[in-house]
């Protein structure tokens, strides 16, 4: 299932492949992102390297930002296309469960000047807040887009509303 965001314009576009996961702990809840200084939230992912799996790239990127070791179920459960400032990005989302918690996210520069967060939330809880979010940028907002997809294509394939 793929998700067209933004408009294609003519310019020249650097690609970027990404991955983002949803991941579920033994209490059902998932673990979702909050940006303070951007006030969004956001799943956990992030850039796919040269040559990288995509199971390997969604569980580094887990890891990165949440201190968590994760388990991909090996299947793409939707895919988004954004179209922003001289960017084209396909993102791929996967299932996840959790495997181990370090509590010791390996957050960049920027994610900690940003006041990246993350929590453990109920999947309503974690939808309802996503929704709640009001984006100060473009970013934030193409963000909050994407990942609301991955929630509702997530909740679809699950059974849910």
């Amino acid at each position: 299932m793929a998700k067209v965001i933004g408009f294609k314009k003519n310019i020249n576009y650097v690609e970027r492949r990404a991955v983002r996961t949803i991941v579920t702990n033994e209490q059902d809840e998932i673990v979702l992102l909050f940006t303070q200084n951007g006030n969004y939230c956001k799943l956990p992912g992030g850039g796919i390297e040269a040559d990288e799996d995509h199971l390997v790239a969604v569980e580094r990127e887990a890891m990165e930002a949440t201190g968590c070791k994760v388990m991909m179920d090996g299947e793409c459960i939707a895919t988004t296309e954004e179209w922003r400032k001289g960017l084209r990005q396909i993102s791929y989302c996967y299932r996840g469960r959790l495997v181990e918690n370090t509590g010791i996210p390996e957050l960049t520069e920027d994610e900690v000047l940003e006041g990246l967060k993350h929590e453990w939330i109920s999947f309503d809880g974690a939808l309802e807040k996503m929704k709640a979010s009001q984006p100060t940028s473009e970013l934030g907002r193409f963000i909050k887009e994407r990942d609301l997809y991955f929630l509702e294509t997530y909740a679809r394939s699950m059974g849910s509303s």
